[in-house]
């Protein structure tokens, strides 16, 4: 039995080639599309499952006080004074929460890596990537100890070579290796380097020093919440006490006017996608887009479902030509289940051929979309092919199923006098499909347009600098003391090359913001703005203006004592109506307590970081005032001609003056800036690609039901021929319904598209605003789509043989 459906199969396969063609063919991409989504699912709630500490481990998060900021850094007396005092915690650990670029040493042998981190003793504790050489325990015990991973040991060490106890050079000081580990992947962490010795002696009765990423490990079965209590505890008594005690304030109105330090744990099982939102990257890994996945997800879930709509309609469009077979097998004795069962069969074979063409596209475009999503995904794990075996079920009974009742409901004694005409219900529910359709390509070209618009209006808003021809030069001098020293050295030496403009730096990037902020209180209001130590031209150098009073100067002795610059988000929250000659006293202090700054100028606002945020309160200070040499690069301007030659130069003197263990790197700061929209950049490709996607498989669903509706009429075309129908009129009668179909399909649209749209723009500080353009455009698009593959179908319908269809009448 099952042999002989085969063939019938493959005798309609032949009969119908292109029905045939454009079912696979839709199948093939809504399948496809979920294979992608999956694969990316997947991967990103797979990050730290192989850890088997994950239930117990915590990344330690702050919010400051009353501005509200979430930092990923801790302290290090806070992170000692809970574990000596919560019982409910088991280790702590000391980490970097970044990674940092240096360069390793071992003999002859040198390479520059990206991936080392800075830890204490407990890493593997909270990390316990496989040990597969050297010590198991107190790996980092010792100061001077790293451990590296297998495929960093392959690089620098002979293949028979035993790595451990061998000395390997990092920022010129010597580190013995102690252990080799294999990384787990995907992790929140997954260094190549761990060194040791993150904890300076300074540092440890320093509770205002933010710069330690801080984990905690606590007992099985613990209520987190009084955890968290706890630790609030910690900074209650060791901050703000002493804190209001200082100030000779009450502690109510201390935290009543400066805020009080919130703890925020966030599991290390759903750090990755479910971290709360912070103003650092959270991990090494950098935290996951929940929105990007939640967008492919749904997406590809709506494009399967719009082809599994196009399916049906392609499959009942056919039904009529196979309304007689389907009588005549039921008068030679085939029941109603055995017609189901077969036309299930078809639609297996169908999912089957569509299933191994949309691996095989997954698998040509795979390369593709890992650059997209910056990824090495791959197709494989049991996982996913349980994945796959539960896509093909649920998509040969969605597909299947009601085909399969349609066309065994046929009646026999009428399809086999010629009547195929079917209930009222079954149109109606086909229609419903099309108008669906109608209402999905509508949200796809709504939100295409709007997407967009964002990211246009994204890459042409005045940032309020220029960075146009401004190149940024990591500046990786060793020596921490005489750095700004031979910074200004090197600043009058290449001022001197030809093409070399203007020279200047700032300790921060754009972009990423600056690389430091302090907290202060001024007439009552607490403020935690950005550090800008910068040199004294480079205000000029970027185009920054300065709206009120004036730059910082050379020529003022001041200006690198106790004068300095304020932004004009800054003065707005501080109240200050005529900022200029206002004496604020700092976060920053000595012994004497702390320091006193004069604003001498108003600096306009300008986007440090991406839009995605407001602008920052930020204060500028020269970096002669604080002596702290946190600038990591040097800002020049380039002429744009000879800037190969210029570029050549200024590699030349960087690797001979600079540090030669470094080559020579840089980048426009435009194009570093443009950095900051690439994740929106990348969803308006997705909404690009997967609109034309949508659009072809409308097109596909429109073809369908215009051809099996019209082919339904034919009769009735031929008897209005007959009676003198001219075409034009016959074009309007057949394409009439499809528009209203699309009109109703179009408002369906709208609305989802409307909600969901503005849920996504409220992710901007500064965003467009939707106006009525992008629905209309998607209005006339679908409109014109509509009347173009109609009429055209109906205008082959009206040139039909007349005879053919009245013979039998």
């Amino acid at each position: 039995m099952i042999f002989n459906w085969f063939k019938i199969f493959i005798y309609h396969l032949k009969q119908s080639k292109l029905f045939s063609f454009l079912n696979v063919l839709g199948l093939s991409i809504g399948i496809s599309g979920v294979i992608f989504a999956i694969l990316y699912w997947n991967n990103e709630h797979a990050y730290d499952q192989w850890n088997s500490e994950k239930e117990n481990v915590y990344q330690v998060l702050n919010g400051m006080g009353k501005t509200g900021d979430i930092w990923t850094t801790s302290t290090i007396p806070f992170g000692m004074a809970c574990k000596a005092t919560i019982p409910e915690i088991d280790q702590i650990c000391f980490l970097n929460d970044w990674y940092s670029q240096g360069v390793i040493k071992y003999q002859n042998k040198k390479v520059i890596d990206k991936k080392i981190t800075v830890s204490d003793n407990n890493f593997f504790d909270f990390y316990p990537f496989p040990i597969l050489k050297g010590a198991k325990k107190d790996i980092l015990k010792e100061e001077n100890s790293v451990a590296i991973s297998e495929d960093q040991e392959k690089l620098l060490f002979k293949n028979n070579e035993d790595p451990i106890g061998k000395s390997i050079t990092y920022d010129n000081k010597p580190y013995t290796v102690k252990a080799v580990y294999r990384i787990m992947r995907p992790s929140s962490v997954e260094p190549n380097y761990v060194f040791g010795g993150i904890v300076r002696e300074h540092d440890l009765t320093q509770w205002g020093n933010f710069s330690y990423g801080l984990m905690i490990k606590t007992k099985k079965g613990v209520d987190l919440a009084t955890v968290s209590k706890k630790m609030h505890h910690v900074n209650y008594v060791n901050r703000t006490l002493k804190d209001a005690k200082e100030s000779g304030q009450p502690v109510e109105q201390y935290i009543k006017e400066n805020g009080e330090i919130k703890i925020y744990l966030d599991q290390l099982k759903t750090l990755h996608l479910h971290g709360t939102k912070s103003s650092g990257s959270a991990t090494p890994e950098g935290k996951g887009n929940l929105q990007l996945l939640y967008i492919m997800a749904g997406l590809s879930l709506l494009i399967l479902v719009l082809s599994l709509v196009n399916y049906i309609n392609l499959a009942t469009a056919s039904a009529i030509k196979r309304a007689k077979e389907v009588g005549v097998r039921k008068i030679v004795g085939a029941s109603k289940k055995q017609i189901i069962a077969q036309f299930i069969f078809e639609t297996a074979i169908i999912v089957t051929i569509a299933i191994l063409f949309a691996l095989a596209i997954v698998e040509l475009s795979l390369p593709y979309y890992n650059t997209f999503l910056r990824k090495t995904l791959t197709m494989n794990g049991s996982e996913f092919y349980l994945q796959l075996i539960l896509i093909f079920g649920l998509v040969i009974i969605l597909a299947g199923i009601f085909p399969a009742i349609y066309i065994s409901n046929f009646e026999t004694l009428k399809v086999l006098k010629g009547n195929f005409s079917r209930s009222k219900s079954g149109i109606w529910i086909r229609n419903s499909m099309l108008i669906f359709q109608f209402g999905i390509a509508a949200f796809f070209i709504i939100g295409a347009l709007i997407v967009n618009s964002q990211v246009d209006f994204m890459m042409n808003k005045d940032l309020g600098f220029s960075g146009d021809q401004v190149i940024r030069i990591p500046f990786n001098y060793q020596d921490y003391d005489k750095k700004g020293e031979k910074y200004q050295t090197t600043k009058q030496e290449i001022l001197k090359m030809p093409g070399v403009q203007q020279v200047s730096t700032f300790a921060g990037t754009f972009g990423n913001s600056t690389n430091s902020s302090s907290g202060f209180t001024h007439n009552g209001v607490s403020v935690q703005p950005r550090n800008v130590e910068m040199d004294f031209d480079f205000l000029e150098m970027m185009k920054i203006k300065i709206v009120q009073g004036r730059d910082l100067s050379p020529k003022f002795a001041s200006d690198t004592i106790d004068n300095w610059l304020i932004n004009e988000t800054l003065a707005k929250t501080l109240g200050l109506k005529n900022p200029i000659n206002t004496v604020i006293s700092s976060g920053w202090g000595n012994e004497k307590g702390n320091l006193k700054f004069k604003v001498v100028g108003v600096v306009k606002d300008f986007h440090i970081t991406g839009l995605q945020n407001k602008v920052p309160p930020m204060v500028f200070i020269n970096l002669k005032t604080l002596k702290w040499n946190n600038f990591q690069n040097v800002y020049l301007k380039v002429s744009p001609n000879n800037l190969s030659e210029t570029l050549a130069k200024l590699k030349t003197y960087w690797e001979a003056n600079i540090n030669p263990d470094y080559p020579f790197d840089y980048e426009f700061v435009n194009k570093g800036f443009a950095k900051t929209y690439e994740e929106q950049v990348k969803q308006k490709n997705l909404f690009f690609i997967l609109n034309l996607v949508v659009i072809i498989i409308a097109i596909f669903g429109l073809f369908a039901l215009a051809s099996f509706s019209m082919e339904r009429r034919l009769k009735e075309i031929a008897i209005r021929k007959t009676l003198g129908a001219e075409t034009d009129i016959l074009l309007k009668e057949l394409s009439r319904q499809y528009i209203i179909f699309c009109g109703m399909g179009f408002l369906i649209g709208i609305v989802p598209a409307y909600i969901l749209l503005q849920k996504w723009l409220e992710d901007f500080a500064f965003r467009v605003n939707i106006s009525i353009v992008p629905f209309s455009i998607a209005l006339v698009s679908l409109l014109v789509l509509t009347l173009l593959i109609v009429i055209t179908k109906a205008y082959q319908v009206t040139k039909i043989d007349v005879l053919k269809y009245l013979k039998y009448e």
